[in-house]
């Protein structure tokens, strides 16, 4: 019998629109590393659920409330790692878009210490460009 790893339990309690409920997943020193060259007002660490909550609220104003995760896969690595795999969507300068975009989960004595969002910014696909 296959037994779900912890760790997947506590990556699925992370809710971006529920900020109260992530919280109780979230290390009291948990950082939210945010790399992206293409939004350099966003680039950077995110220290706290505060931090976090600061992050969301910077994507929702940028993307004026159209930023939406859209889970593809999530894959426990040891005992200490998580990585998922989303589309995020939203318009930005009037352009929609969707972009892969993965975050490597560290957990620690079962919080959520440290995540890594990286989105592919190479390969975003425009979504109102005519072919």
């Amino acid at each position: 019998m296959n037994k779900e790893h912890p760790n997947l339990s506590v990556v699925m309690g992370f809710n971006p629109t529920d900020m109260t409920a992530t919280a109780e997943v979230l290390a009291e020193d948990f950082i939210w590393h945010y790399f992206n060259p293409e939004l350099p007002e966003l680039e950077g660490d995110y220290l706290g659920s505060k931090g976090l909550t600061d992050f969301f609220r910077k994507m929702a104003q940028n993307s004026k409330g159209s930023f939406k995760v859209n889970p593809i896969s999530i894959t426990p690595m040891g005992d200490e790692f998580v990585v998922g795999h989303v589309k995020d969507t939203m318009i930005l300068e009037d352009n929609a878009m969707e972009v892969d975009a993965v975050v490597v989960w560290r957990i620690v004595d079962g919080k959520i210490k440290e995540a890594w969002d990286m989105p592919a910014v190479n390969t975003v696909k425009f979504l109102n460009q005519k072919p």
